[in-house]
């Protein structure tokens, strides 16, 4: 999740007290080989990102498709989910050729522990 919140260029602050204990990246989950492509492939995720909003249950990205493939997406998505498996993730893909859009979502409190951690 840092590298995601890194990548987007947000600053990566440790989650909040109330928090911090309800939610944790398992950052073992990944090989070295396979965290190293899984930076490779954040890094071009958030060349990607056009737009970041809000909504109720955490946020959503908009995913430029041009810029990165369905496929591509799908396999960032399997690998975060591993790294932070309390974490909703979701791919929606507009008609016409239109950008796909990345969900991060989860229980009660995930919202505030995405917020904390991208700094507000």
């Amino acid at each position: 999740m840092r590298l995601l919140l890194l990548a987007l260029g947000l600053a990566a602050l440790p989650a909040r007290a109330e928090t911090a204990g309800k939610f944790a990246c398992n950052l073992k989950a990944l090989t070295p080989e396979q965290r190293t492509a899984h930076e490779a492939l954040t890094g071009r995720l958030f060349k990607s990102v056009e737009t970041r909003r809000e909504i109720p249950s955490g946020f959503e990205l908009r995913v430029d498709s041009k810029k990165m493939s369905i496929v591509e997406l799908a396999t960032w998505v399997d690998d975060e989910r591993r790294c932070c498996p309390f974490l909703g993730l979701a791919i929606e893909k507009e008609p016409q050729n239109g950008p796909l859009w990345l969900r991060l979502t989860g229980p009660e409190g995930v919202k505030d522990f995405l917020r904390a951690e991208m700094g507000g």
